[in-house]
């Protein structure tokens, strides 16, 4: 039985239930499957060798949810090479698709987790009330341990921006 936690986040004040157990700093990452733009399959070992920062969205057809990739799109171009961006949220691909390109997001990667909600329940970020992805932010170095891990407690909220950008620059652990 996949592990339950409930009243981690809330929607407008309401307590949720995500689905799948906690990651915290220190944890080796939990392999997952998603979906990239072109519908080729997407897993863990995939981003291995650089530093990742994973941007974990409900909906990007959403206020907040399109604000926070933007800002990340924005952030990755001052990135070096050796750290990757990516998105990851419930949409379709082709949705996906479609707000990179309105939104200009040409420096991070769209994932979708349509499909199985695959990475939801590995990261313990799927809202089993609504079938979305709670707002987070995962940040992998490249040999796959998370070195930083926010679960942004009400999901209309923005995640601590500065907080994570510093963990990603430095490369250290929080």
């Amino acid at each position: 039985m996949t592990e339950e936690r409930r009243g981690v986040v809330t929607f407008k004040g309401n307590p949720l239930t995500l689905v799948g157990p906690e990651i915290k700093a220190g944890d080796k990452a939990p392999d997952f499957s998603v979906l990239a733009g072109d519908l080729s399959e997407v897993k863990l070992a995939n981003l291995a060798g650089k530093t990742v920062l994973i941007s974990v969205v409900p909906s990007l057809d959403t206020p907040i949810c399109d604000l926070q990739s933007k800002r990340f799109n924005e952030e990755a171009s001052k990135l070096p090479e050796n750290i990757k961006v990516v998105t990851v949220s419930i949409d379709l691909p082709f949705a996906q698709k479609r707000w990179c390109g309105a939104a200009h997001a040409d420096k991070i990667q769209c994932l979708s987790d349509h499909r199985e909600a695959s990475f939801g329940q590995a990261f313990g970020v799927l809202i089993k009330e609504l079938r979305l992805l709670a707002r987070s932010i995962f940040i992998l170095d490249p040999q796959g341990t998370v070195t930083y891990a926010e679960y942004v407690k009400e999901v209309t909220e923005h995640p601590d921006y500065d907080k994570a950008l510093a963990v990603l620059k430095s490369g250290a652990s929080v």
